[in-house]
């Protein structure tokens, strides 16, 4: 099942090691099956607000997630971002193609504990 590395991105601030982290990234990802789904794309809020920006990135699973987050060649680039850019990263597991919300309202109405 796919898993998403979530970023919520703030107060970006224009450095010459975002654009060499950018220059970067992406190599980092190859080889965990990695894959920007969104990055920093304009956000319309509908509701609430949010400040900043979005990244979204699919795995193939959790361990090629958690591979790419701590792997030397990473964990080499991410000082680049991270101290320039205020955010939280968290990875997220994805429902399958059959996942129906109303089962798990049945569940939650029933008390059965969640996963």
């Amino acid at each position: 099942m796919s898993v998403y590395g979530f970023a919520h991105l703030r107060n970006r601030r224009p450095h010459p090691d975002i654009l060499e982290y950018l220059e970067r990234i992406q190599a980092t990802l190859e080889p965990f099956g990695g894959r920007f789904v969104i990055h920093g794309s304009p956000v319309e809020v509908l509701e609430g607000n949010w400040p900043g920006s979005m990244v979204l990135i699919e795995f193939p699973g959790l361990t090629e997630a958690r591979g790419w987050y701590h792997s030397p060649a990473y964990q080499e680039i991410l000082p680049l971002r991270a101290e320039h850019i205020d955010g939280d990263l968290l990875l997220i597991e994805g429902v399958g193609p059959d996942y129906d919300p109303r089962e798990r309202a049945g569940k939650l109405r029933a008390g059965t504990p969640q996963s």
